[in-house]
């Protein structure tokens, strides 16, 4: 009963900014570990990005710095706010959530969305 939807996703040149959103039902965004996933095309899917229950966050080496990650509990949303996008960064990415508590959030998760391609043209 977990579902997450990605949002924001398209086409944009290197430079340029995106922000997705993912929209979280059946689960609350501060309860566990919660992530942004991507996969390229003959490449390992990685954690980019996460945040745990208490707003700690991590980030992959190639994208700290350009990548922020966010969550309105409000809305129940978590986002990430992707700068100075390179055409390396191309890839689906994927909303995610633990099942369970931990302390390391770049690992693997139980819960994820369907996707929201990201492609960026040099």
């Amino acid at each position: 009963q977990v579902v997450l939807v990605e949002s924001g996703g398209g086409s944009v040149q290197a430079g340029g900014s995106l922000r997705l959103s993912c929209a979280v039902s059946g689960y609350t965004v501060n309860r566990y570990c919660m992530g942004w996933l991507r996969q390229a095309p003959g490449k390992e899917r990685e954690v980019v990005a996460s945040i745990d229950r208490y707003g700690s966050t991590t980030y992959e080496d190639s994208v700290k710095g350009r990548f922020s990650i966010a969550r309105d509990t409000a809305k129940n949303t978590l986002y990430l706010q992707m700068n100075s996008l390179k055409p390396e960064d191309t890839a689906m990415y994927y909303c995610a959530a633990r099942a369970g508590p931990g302390i390391f959030c770049a690992g693997s998760y139980d819960y994820w969305g369907q996707g929201t391609l990201v492609t960026v043209s040099s």
